[in-house]
């Protein structure tokens, strides 16, 4: 079953009872799963050096959850790590269960060194892969792992069922803490240095040193099919992924179905999960599943390093096949793969907006007052590095949530004025002028009454460099109506919508030097962040965050907050 929206008011009312009975027969057969996770640092060795990583019960990466369609998840977390923590649990709708969504200052103040908080949540209409990552500072270069949504109990895939299923976890490695990594670069205001290594399921592969005896294998038999399942975790790097001399076809994406397409190469932006098929066809042997960075930022530099796993037929002992891979800027290719997705059944997009947003997003700089000391100011010119949307850069609470704020109606924790577009027009992906370059700060949030209709173009700026940024909204999937490059034009680019089987995402990729246009029914209450997957942005305030209010029925209020809440 998936998701829909409604495109007038009374099917919007036809569609939640629709979704109300949908959900009792869900509950016939959902199940209640209890985990606990407990955060602490574990020696893990990688490229011949052990460090204290932060991980979930000693796993890196941590616990696979799986689960159907309809069922619960309770999951008692409790911190013995010396960093503040919170997990969100990516792409789940957590409807009217905000509390449990997980992102720092957003819904919850983090879980102190000591503490504990139980997440209570419900899968409710969505099938396929999601993943959950702790959500404070970068500790989701190591604190990340799989959640696995099967179709509720009798109920079956749309599509052949698979002989084997696999799972592919695409990650970054620093040869470093990372919270030291990125405490570097708040204290120098200059761009973080770059990973040391990509890692598949944990493991860098054969390619990097003292890696190769714990390379990654996949096994698989002549002549079956395999649903492969891949994430990308990394902190701050989009992947072109391939398995060598074998066709991938696409089925599943963000916990959706999809029209199926096959291809050679996948491109994940950090946030997306993409589901395939694949038929083990080819001459008994062994092949190299491998992925390296799609680096569409000119001039910026990034890890240009290779991770290898090696698919593994029965029996073979070859030397592994290694396939070609896109070059590191290749546009195109990753332009043809975003652009493929089609959502496998008719959905119903909402047609009658009620709010029309446009959003500028990117980079910027902040020049440093008078007697900075340089060590501070360490970016181009001495200036330190920002990233805004509509020129405002974002600022995370530090005392209370967002939402604690807003369900109490605490005042002065953030204002409603985030804008509905930039408060200048420019050319955006052109030359812009350095008196743009600079965004204001401030926690501006943008409230959206319950049951309306929104419509967000995504607008990429060319301030300092552009780039592809992987925009991830939490507590909603959203239709990708079109994308493409230069500045959104109206007048034109309106014709390219796709109104029939648009794609059902939770994180868009935003071309470089380009636009992306999304629409969602605003039906789930909350305080619901959006901001840049790639964590050195979000750091520097490429984020805003919607509210949205309770409605009128009982299915449609947030829940009250749970007794363990953390408090700041």
């Amino acid at each position: 079953m998936e998701r829909v929206f409604s495109n007038t008011r009374c099917t919007f009312s036809l569609l939640s009872l629709l979704l109300l009975f949908s959900s009792v027969s869900l509950l016939a057969n959902a199940k209640t799963h209890n985990h606990d996770f407990v955060v602490q640092a574990t020696k893990v060795k990688r490229l011949c050096e052990t460090h204290n990583s932060i991980t979930v019960n000693g796993q890196f990466p941590g616990p696979t959850l799986e689960v159907n369609d309809g069922d619960t998840l309770v999951i008692h977390v409790t911190n013995k790590a010396r960093y503040n923590v919170t997990i969100h649990w990516h792409g789940v709708r957590q409807l009217t269960t905000a509390w449990a969504d997980g992102p720092e200052f957003i819904t919850q103040c983090p879980i102190r060194p000591g503490g504990s908080y139980t997440y209570r949540f419900t899968i409710s209409g969505q099938q396929g892969t999601l993943w959950w990552h702790a959500h404070s500072s970068w500790l989701r270069a190591t604190v990340y792992g799989a959640i696995i949504i099967h179709p509720q109990e009798g109920y079956s895939y749309p599509f052949p069922k698979p002989d084997h299923e696999s799972l592919i976890t695409l990650g970054e490695w620093w040869d470093a803490n990372p919270i030291d990594v990125v405490r570097e670069a708040t204290r120098t205001g200059a761009a973080p240095n770059v990973s040391d290594a990509y890692t598949i399921n944990g493991q860098p592969g054969d390619l990097y040193k003292c890696s190769s005896k714990d390379t990654i294998k996949v096994p698989v038999n002549p002549g079956e099919t395999s649903l492969i399942r891949v994430i990308n975790a990394a902190l701050n790097q989009q992947l072109f992924f391939t398995i060598a001399n074998h066709k991938l076809t696409v089925v599943g994406a963000d916990a959706s179905y999809v029209k199926p397409f096959t291809t050679k190469v996948l491109m994940l932006g950090p946030g997306q999960t993409t589901d395939v098929l694949m038929k083990a066809d080819q001459p008994t042997g062994r092949y190299y599943i491998a992925a390296r960075a799609y680096a569409s930022a000119q001039g910026a530099p990034f890890d240009n390093t290779t991770t290898t796993a090696i698919l593994e037929y029965k029996s073979a002992t070859s030397k592994p096949i290694m396939p070609p891979l896109p070059a590191y800027n290749d546009t195109a290719t990753a332009t043809a793969f975003t652009t493929s997705f089609r959502s496998l059944r008719k959905p119903i997009v909402p047609t009658e907006i009620d709010h029309n947003l446009f959003i500028t997003m990117g980079l910027g700089i902040n020049q440093c007052p008078p007697k900075t000391r340089a060590r501070n100011c360490q970016a181009p010119n001495g200036t330190r590095f920002t990233a805004s949307m509509n020129n405002v850069s974002f600022v995370l609470p530090s005392n209370i949530s967002i939402l604690q704020a807003h369900h109490q109606g605490i005042p002065g924790v953030f204002t409603t004025d985030f804008p509905a577009k930039p408060p200048v027009t420019f050319d955006y992906t052109g030359n812009v002028s350095r008196s743009l370059w600079q965004p204001t700060r401030g926690t501006k949030v943008y409230k959206l009454k319950y049951g309306s209709s929104v419509q967000i173009v995504l607008q990429g700026t060319n301030i300092f460099t552009a780039e592809n940024h992987p925009i991830h909204l939490h507590g909603y999937d959203f239709y990708i109506l079109a994308e493409g490059f230069g500045n959104f034009n109206p007048k034109t680019d309106t014709a390219k919508f796709n109104l029939v089987d648009p794609p059902l995402r939770n994180t868009v990729s935003l071309p470089v030097k380009g636009w992306a246009v999304i629409r969602f029914v605003a039906d789930n209450p909350g305080t619901w962040i959006m901001h840049c997957h790639l964590d050195v942005h979000i750091g520097w305030g490429l984020a805003t965050v919607f509210v949205v209010e309770d409605g009128p029925g009982p299915m449609q209020k947030l829940e009250q907050p749970p007794p363990d809440l953390p408090v700041c």
